[in-house]
């Protein structure tokens, strides 16, 4: 009988291992369960987020509006007590096992399975882990985990054999989410702790090392002591394993739980409207006329433009990834180059917030908070602005939603005005509040907007761009996006044509009101704000410097329109729409900041335009270089036309409407820049440029009739320029950038602006026109 026994329990025994074989040998082939590739065993993890990184090497942000939202790191970039503190915790003898640690596994049996001691530890290692991680959904019962764990450790023999254990620790701390949309190890580090992962101290790596075990329940923001808790757990067995010492144990298991903690929001940080707006450039496709609005084939053409001539536009789908598939910015992991400066881009967005939000707008408000027409101008009337506001509303997401779901005129009008709780925008703090929705709209609509932006005029390099004062509140980009009747910043587009066609700085007319005849509209009489040197003669340097209206349509008139509109082209200007009349001259077309702050480089690079340039390069997730970009460039006018508009501009500052950066703000160096105002002070304008910089800056409200009541307030030396001239003191400050006060523009010496000739020319002063591409419509 005893036989019978013995010879069972031998027969049981190898029916188990033939049994335990059969069974390993189905999942390591497939045959039970889910078993992964080998390509996808070769790279487990393919998502990454793509990084943007600014020309002095920080990351500005990154892209990705999913819970992939993981940046790799590589093991070099691991602080040895966040891999110590692991390795102790977790997987004590993570290297002397291929992927299974049996001892553990027995003893997790024993205890766990059939004594049911739950603080018994488990027997999963490190490797398990990760495959548990990569590869199993989470299981809706006990016994779906008890199929899952054999899958599990196959996988984990395979990883095994497809990586070292340093590569395994990091894929594991890359792909670990630790909430608060921080996934991986890096984005951790830097969410609870504003540190890289190789910078963690010990009682950082600890805490996170901690969260390992369950990142909800031990969630170090919202339960601080249970969190120092297992930190000191951890910190323990770091001991145990002999990672550290027993006095540095115990003196480090006495201190507080210290978070430097803020939650990674692609809305938030620096340069959010630069990275929005290059998201969306990266991701373009090919332009569509069938997806453009009625009335809106001017951006069609634009864009068209740009597909067809920037390499930059649209790359994510002009090229494909290893898989075939056009490029994902959100999962594949790309490092975005830019050529924006950190610290510039500090400094303008700075700029643009202390004088629009801390002067511009309380000023605003005040002049306007309790008027009817809140925060319209007085000159419309009550259904003028009760229909501007509905427009905006059948704008709106809500009001698109409710149409779709069938409500009728009458539900959508009661739905915007019944008030009801929310939570608004102000400077000084969200605020709780009732309010109808058509009322939040009008208030919002009182908040003054501002684009800025600064490049280099050789390279084209763009160093600051703000498309606003809060991306989270106002996403429209005022420098990309929005377009603004320009006003007197075109006129040195007018004059350079004026300059290529013979006349000079010098050239003298009476400074007086004139009427022209338009041939198919009647005769036309120009308004001049200024009342200075009425009757006198003047010269056209003095006339562009003095922003004189009756100058300008002089010197329009002796041009041809036509001929105006097509240098307005090579200028860059992209509204299509320009129509061909004398009236051109003073600036009512539309342009965007990006456009004209790169039209201006034309002056400041001696006739030649550069296109702004936003990326210098992108490589993927392992650093290999996909992709270069260089300037853009095209000749506008000559040099000898540059330099005389170097020269009149220059007198701008040095004595014109823009004078105020040498009294008030006490900016020295060389400077040509000019000012602009459009009708009812709707648009306000600064246009600056040095020898090294040229910068653009606008500031009004979101809706034309929104606009300062004088000229005071209104103009573009009040309400742009302070902005540039911050910006710039700011730069010429920081003694850590290439910038300074002293650059001076290269012309020639013995230049005669009166006769824009020169004795002797230095060739190497200017610059070669033709080793750049060119650039034409």
């Amino acid at each position: 009988m005893k036989k019978i026994f013995v010879r069972s329990l031998w027969v049981f025994f190898f029916v188990l291992v033939i049994t335990g074989a059969g069974a390993f040998y189905a999942i390591w082939n497939g045959k039970i369960g889910y078993m992964p590739p080998v390509e996808n065993l070769q790279n487990p993890i393919s998502r990454y987020a793509s990084q943007v990184y600014s020309a002095d090497g920080k990351i500005l942000g990154t892209w990705n509006f999913s819970k992939e939202n993981r940046i790799c790191v590589n093991y070099d970039d691991l602080s040895p007590q966040l891999v110590n503190a692991l390795i102790a915790t977790e997987d004590s003898r993570f290297y002397s096992h291929s992927g299974i640690d049996f001892r553990a596994l027995t003893r997790a049996i024993i205890k766990r399975g059939l004594l049911g001691q739950k603080n018994a530890g488990g027997g999963s290692t490190i490797t398990q882990q990760l495959a548990k991680q990569l590869y199993s959904e989470t299981a809706s019962s006990t016994m779906e985990r008890m199929f899952q764990k054999p899958i599990e450790w196959v996988i984990a023999i395979k990883l095994e054999r497809y990586y070292s254990k340093e590569q395994i620790i990091t894929l594991y701390l890359n792909y670990f989410d630790f909430l608060n949309n921080a996934v991986g190890i890096k984005n951790a580090a830097n969410t609870y702790f504003n540190k890289e992962p190789k910078d963690l101290t010990l009682d950082e790596a600890a805490t996170l090392v901690g969260m390992c075990k369950n990142p909800s329940y031990f969630n170090p923001v919202r339960h601080n002591e249970r969190c120092r808790e297992r930190r000191n757990m951890v910190l323990h067995q770091m001991y145990k394993a002999e990672y550290i010492t027993e006095e540095e144990f115990e003196e480090h298991k006495t201190h507080e739980l210290k978070l430097n903690f803020h939650r990674r929001d692609h809305k938030e940080g620096r340069a959010t409207y630069f990275r929005d707006f290059l998201r969306l450039y990266l991701t373009a496709k090919k332009p569509d006329p069938r997806n453009y609005i009625y009335g809106n084939d001017n951006q069609y053409y634009i864009d068209s433009l740009a597909w067809e001539n920037d390499p930059l536009y649209g790359w994510c789908n002009k090229n494909k990834n290893k898989d075939g598939n056009p490029y994902n910015i959100y999962t594949d992991g790309l490092k975005v180059y830019t050529t924006i400066d950190s610290r510039m881009q500090k400094y303008a967005e700075e700029a643009v917030y202390d004088h629009v939000a801390k002067f511009l707008q309380p000023a605003f408000d005040k002049e306007k908070r309790h008027k009817s027409n809140f925060p319209y101008s007085h000159n419309l009337t009550h259904e003028q602005v009760d229909n501007i506001i509905w427009r905006s509303i059948r704008q709106s997401e809500r009001y698109r939603l409710m149409k779709k779901d069938g409500a009728s005129k009458e539900e959508i009008i009661s739905a915007f005005n019944t008030p009801v709780e929310m939570t608004v925008f102000s400077y000084k703090g969200n605020i709780d509040t009732l309010m109808s929705p058509k009322d939040s709209i009008r208030y919002y609509k009182g908040f003054l907007r501002s684009g800025f932006m600064s490049m280099e005029p050789v390279t084209g390099a763009v160093r600051a761009y703000v498309g606003g004062l809060d991306f989270s509140h106002f996403q429209y980009d005022m420098v990309t996006a929005g377009r603004r009747q320009v006003g007197s910043t075109i006129k040195p587009f007018l004059y350079s044509l004026a300059m290529e066609n013979g006349m000079t700085p010098c050239d003298e007319t009476v400074n007086e009101q004139r009427t022209y005849n338009v041939p198919g509209s009647g005769p036309w009489t120009p308004r001049n704000a200024g009342h200075a040197r009425i009757g006198e003669i003047v010269t056209l340097k003095w006339g562009l410097a003095n922003s004189n209206n009756w100058i300008s349509a002089y010197v329009m008139s002796k041009l041809n329109p036509a001929d105006f509109v097509y240098m307005l082209r090579q200028f860059g200007i992209g509204d299509r729409n320009i129509h061909p009349s004398p009236a051109l001259c003073l600036g009512p077309c539309e342009a965007t900041v990006a456009e004209m702050v790169s039209a201006y480089t034309t002056f400041a690079n001696y006739g030649i335009h550069t296109l702004p340039l936003f990326v210098t390069k992108i490589a993927d997730s392992e650093g290999n270089v996909l992709a270069e970009f260089q300037p853009r460039m095209n000749e506008v006018i000559s040099e000898k036309s540059a330099y005389e508009m170097i020269y009149m501009l220059r007198a701008v500052v040095d004595g014109g409407t823009a004078g105020r950066v040498r009294w008030r703000y006490k900016i020295e160096g060389e400077i040509g820049a000019k000012t602009g105002t459009t009708n009812n002070n709707s648009d306000g304008w600064f246009m600056g440029f040095t020898p090294q910089l040229v910068s653009g800056c606008w500031v009004g409200g979101e809706d034309r009739d929104i606009h300062f009541g004088g000229m005071a307030m209104g103009q573009g030396a009040t309400m742009a320029l302070p902005i540039w001239a911050a910006y710039m003191k700011k730069v010429y400050a920081d003694k850590s950038l290439p910038y300074s006060s002293e650059a001076k523009f290269k012309m020639p010496e013995d230049f005669d602006p009166c006769t824009g000739q020169s004795t002797h020319h230095n060739d190497s002063t200017a610059v070669d026109k033709d080793e750049f591409e060119q650039v034409t419509d």
